[in-house]
């Protein structure tokens, strides 16, 4: 077994306090979400989705975030997939973003709801149309014989809709997920990091409090 006890880091690049936090969390995680934009060469949209698997085990991976606002936090995904399925049994789910350049986390438990069709056709036709045509040829999370099989399908796509409109499967959008609950975390030298969880009360309206490390 390799040991990994001497893998360590300081983390001392920011804080977050109390009197430097506005009283929504969308502007905070804007304000986030721009500042790793900008200044380094991740995905800073890439986010991490937890859900309920039908086999009853959480199951997390990676997607990416297209759309977020005052209701939600958007990606894309085939509604027959794993996730898709996970999601119709069971809609609470859980984002989180990892952005270590700036050693911060961003950890969202909220309820997944299918987009309009019209935000789904509208985001379908602004993709490359590589990806709309990976889209028609996956079945998502589907056992296949071999690369390809897939490959073939492809081809087969490429040729039929060639010179030709696209069409968005019926079984591909959107998910916005409705937040309930948005912990910001800031990397803190001796792991004495700071933590502020936004809540969503039934005013409708966001609270705040501090959790410990």
């Amino acid at each position: 077994m390799k040991d990994l006890s001497n893998y360590r880091k300081s983390y001392e690049k920011s804080e977050l306090t109390e009197d430097n936090i506005p009283n929504n969390p969308i502007e905070l995680f804007k304000k986030w979400f721009e500042e790793v934009d900008g200044t380094s060469d991740e995905e800073a949209n890439a986010m991490t989705i937890s859900t309920f698997g039908l086999d009853g085990f959480p199951k997390a991976r990676i997607v990416l975030l297209k759309r977020f606002d005052e209701q939600g936090f958007v990606f894309y995904t085939n509604y027959d997939s794993e996730k898709g399925k996970a999601i119709a049994a069971n809609p609470r789910v859980c984002l989180s973003f990892f952005w270590p350049a700036q050693e911060r986390q961003v950890i969202i438990k909220g309820t997944a709801e299918k987009t309009a069709k019209e935000m789904s056709d509208d985001y379908f036709k602004s993709r490359p149309s590589g990806s709309r045509l990976g889209a028609l040829a996956s079945n998502q999370s589907e056992v296949i014989e071999s690369r390809d099989t897939l490959e073939e399908k492809l081809k087969n796509l490429e040729e039929k809709y060639e010179g030709s409109e696209i069409p968005r499967p019926e079984n591909w959008g959107g998910y916005i997920i409705k937040p309930s609950e948005i912990e910001f975390w800031q990397g803190r030298s001796n792991r004495l990091h700071d933590r502020i969880r936004y809540h969503f009360d039934n005013d409708y309206s966001w609270g705040s409090e501090r959790l410990a490390p």
